[in-house]
């Protein structure tokens, strides 16, 4: 846990430090709606990452209750893109049209609720980073890949008012996610950390620690994930559970030219309260 000399040496108004947001499914949306609507905080919705709930009409009702408990709601509203069961830089064309009909299934559900980002998955491995140099072709075939599978998804995106955010899974070297949304020169296409996945790449992988993620990302960065980790696994406790430096991380942020949406993602949604209140505590976030 960070101590007392790791805080920021301003005492900044509250109203002068970044809202906490949260991700969640829409089921716990009765719960944490005074404190969404309360504050107008960002939410990210979790409900709209599986081929079961996106084939069909089902997810229409969900986003239709979603509406419904969000009256009044006027923070910035997200989704969690579908990711399961591929990657955005598939070789494979049979599975390529697979992403590019999910990344526009996740578009509809965009559309319908007005959400303005789309969280999707980084196609880098741990792999990638000791491997991409055998072929002089290696790095420009993932993003030749990428581009292929969202050759669709980024106008959409752009025509609807949608950031497509790439989120850090194992990606070691964090700029190469940062130059891969560089590449489509498109407002629609920036970057997300995830704090857990970029601590886990640190102590066990041996990648720069979560800071220097968000110094890299820049003005790319348009989306946190606020999760704390012991740098083992991908653990989604709450913040102060684990052993992520907050306050380097939030003034790292803090020296942003853009606020990005900052989004508690626990594992355990009952804990938003409490790693909120650890954050807050800290003088770090409101």
């Amino acid at each position: 846990m960070p101590s007392s000399t790791d805080l920021p040496s301003a005492d900044l108004p509250s109203a002068d430090l970044p809202a906490l947001g949260a991700a969640m499914p829409v089921r716990f949306l009765e719960t944490y709606r005074d404190w969404l609507v309360e504050g107008q905080r960002d939410l990210e919705l979790q409900d709209f990452i599986r081929a079961e709930t996106l084939n069909g009409d089902g997810w229409r009702a969900v986003a239709a209750r979603a509406r419904a408990l969000l009256s009044g709601h006027t923070g910035r509203l997200g989704i969690h893109g579908p990711f399961f069961g591929f990657t955005i830089a598939t070789e494979d064309p049979d599975v390529r049209a697979v992403v590019r009909r999910r990344m526009d299934q996740g578009l509809d559900v965009c559309e319908e609720l007005g959400a303005t980002q789309m969280v999707v998955h980084s196609p880098y491995t741990t792999w990638d980073h000791a491997n991409l140099d055998n072929l002089p072709t290696g790095r420009q075939g993932v993003v030749d890949r990428v581009h292929a599978a969202l050759e669709a998804a980024v106008p959409r995106a752009e025509a609807l008012g949608v950031e497509l955010v790439i989120e850090n899974i194992e990606d070691k070297d964090p700029a190469l996610r940062v130059d891969l949304a560089r590449s489509f020169d498109s407002q629609a296409v920036r970057v997300s950390i995830d704090t857990g996945h970029a601590h886990y790449a640190h102590v066990s992988t041996g990648a720069p620690p979560v800071d220097r993620y968000v110094l890299a990302a820049g003005a790319m960065l348009g989306h946190v994930h606020l999760q704390d980790a012991d740098g083992y696994a991908d653990r989604h406790w709450a913040p102060g559970d684990g052993t992520v430096r907050w306050a380097s991380v939030f003034r790292a942020i803090a020296a942003l030219p853009v606020r990005p949406r900052l989004i508690l993602e626990l594992r355990d949604h009952a804990e938003i309260p409490r790693g909120a209140g650890h954050l807050v505590a800290l003088g770090l976030a409101r």
